[in-house]
């Protein structure tokens, strides 16, 4: 039995969630170690969970530390094709009950979760982040924490916002309204490794607006997705509405591709991942009851420009913390820098004196400021760009350069100054800690501009650095389409939800952006109702009445 609240409810205006600094002698920071020691000692079974109901398929896979890639925090079971159309057919069956719930009750299951995600479960996700995906704490603080908190509360205001959009005209003797109905379907949800906050986004923005989904998290975060479908669980998600389905890209994607029913794909990953993605809906396009939405947000090569009026200080440190903060493992982290040569000498001379000071190593020394990279495939994807610039006459490496993956998968803070402006580094994403500097002469300000813009087929991230105004604004126009997300005087990462919202275009993704409203009416499907309440009862018209 259903209540039926006749109360026109509204829910919290939401704001960003406080970040902790866990400074030393601080709770926040012994809470965090104490978690981090916790969690490092056991080693934890993650099942998939299809229709509420953990499902072992004695396909293992394994979680270790990237930073001591011996030590092994968890093994997950991986889901085969006949376990995905499991999952698929527990999100239909469970899709006509949570359509039907009022969107406020689905809203108040966001809203606990964020708060157990701000209060009990906060250390908890955060030491699963840094030791899983090796990120230090104040990286992992913003992402698992903050962030995904941000996306519950501000998603679920944007959801209220939807619903509130009606037609504004409404004529004596007929009522206009627009239902936002769910989607016809399943969504399915592919999420990358490097932000838990996006891992939990891709499948709630949707169920949130009513649709049900299936969850693919990446093979390299499978941990931190596990401990929020245990959080969502205990927030009163109902079972089959997020299906949790760890596995082989092939054995999971296909199968949700080839479904009459897929209504959406929300993805965050690779640039050619998300094309074969696209090119097989394509081929499957005749065979689904509705055309698929396709979100996603894809790669990067984005940029820091500094004008010749730049602040040095400011510069370096956006270009350090740009390229390096989680080991340069951001779409949007700065990877090619342009640099005018009345500037370069002493942007050189500091930024090698910046990357001197950090400090690289174990998440559970906070001292460190960069980690590990995610596994041995990203290992050497970076260090064969660095080993080419090495080996190139048009490069120079100029700090950095040395890795290690004994232990861990260390690779040290490197930039390259490359000669031509297309040298591979400046072109190519790699997704590492690496950063490469083109000098233009100060004279080819504009036409360095126009280089820009057209040097990479991505168009995510980018800032200026100027204290000039003429000069940003030519900046802004020049680069209008190089960056959906576009920073003045700051580094290109850190979007905030509700203040940033985050994507951008090309071969950078569809530019939905996460964070608004714009992502959350991807999800829905108007359907127009106009009601006449006394209909006409003859159906001559008054011009066709004699003279």
């Amino acid at each position: 039995m259903h209540l039926y609240n006749n109360a026109v409810i509204r829910v919290p205006v939401p704001e960003n969630e406080p970040v902790y600094n866990y400074a030393p002698g601080s709770p926040e920071r012994a809470g965090l170690k104490q978690a981090l020691e916790e969690m490092a000692a056991q080693k934890i079974e993650i099942p998939l969970l299809i229709g509420g109901r953990e499902v072992r398929t004695g396909r293992m896979g394994k979680v270790v530390m990237p930073h001591d890639h011996g030590h092994q925090l968890a093994e997950y079971h991986q889901a085969g094709p006949e376990e995905v159309k499991q999952a698929i057919a527990a999100a239909l069956q469970a899709r006509e009950g949570w359509q039907r719930m009022r969107w406020e009750e689905r809203a108040a299951i966001f809203l606990k979760a964020a708060d157990l995600l701000a209060t009990k479960y906060r250390y908890q996700i955060n030491a699963g982040s840094m030791l899983s995906t090796s990120k230090n704490a104040f990286q992992a603080e913003i992402d698992a924490a903050c962030e995904l908190i941000d996306f519950l509360r501000f998603n679920v205001y944007y959801a209220q916002q939807i619903y509130e959009e009606q037609p504004m005209i409404n004529a004596r003797g007929l009522w206009n309204m627009v239902q936002h109905r769910p989607l016809e379907g399943f969504v399915f949800a592919v999420t990358p490794f490097n932000f838990t906050a996006i891992a939990g986004n891709l499948p709630t923005a949707p169920v949130i607006m009513g649709n049900v989904a299936v969850w693919k998290p990446a093979s390299s975060c499978v941990y931190t997705p596990w401990l929020f479908m245990k959080i969502l669980q205990e927030a009163g998600l109902p079972d089959g509405v997020i299906n949790f389905v760890p596995g082989r890209g092939a054995d999971v994607g296909d199968v949700c591709l080839a479904d009459e029913n897929l209504a959406g794909i929300h993805f965050t990953g690779s640039t050619a991942v998300f094309q074969s993605m696209w090119r097989k809906v394509g081929e499957n396009i005749a065979n689904y009851k509705s055309y698929p939405r396709i979100v996603g947000e894809t790669g990067g090569k984005d940029f820091v420009f500094a004008h010749a009026s730049a602040d040095v200080d400011g510069l370096v440190t956006a270009l350090v913390r740009g390229a390096f903060e989680y080991q340069g493992q951001k779409c949007s982290a700065a990877s090619r820098a342009y640099i005018p040569a009345s500037l370069w000498p002493e942007v050189e001379r500091r930024l090698k004196e910046e990357i001197d000071r950090i400090k690289m190593g174990d998440v559970r020394d906070f001292r460190n400021l960069v980690n590990a990279v995610i596994d041995r495939s990203a290992f050497d994807t970076i260090t064969r760009y660095i080993d080419l610039a090495k080996d190139s006459a048009d490069a120079a490496i100029i700090a950095g350069g040395g890795y290690d993956d004994s232990k861990g998968y260390f690779i040290e803070p490197t930039v390259i100054l490359a000669a031509k402006p297309d040298f591979t580094t400046m072109v190519e994403e790699i997704f590492g800690p690496v950063l490469t500097i083109y000098v233009y002469p100060d004279a080819e300000y504009e036409q360095t501009l126009e280089l820009c813009d057209r040097t990479s087929p991505y168009a995510l991230t980018g800032a200026i650095f100027s204290q000039q105004r003429t000069a940003t604004s030519l900046a802004l126009a020049k680069l209008e389409n190089a960056a959906g997300n576009f920073y003045i005087n700051d580094k290109p990462t850190g979007a905030v939800v509700g203040q940033q919202p985050f994507g951008g275009g090309r071969a950078s993704g569809t530019n939905d952006k996460a964070g608004s409203i714009l992502n959350l009416i991807r999800w829905v499907s108007p359907r127009t109702i106009k009601e006449t309440f006394v209909p006409p009862s003859r159906p001559d018209y008054p011009f066709m009445e004699a003279e």
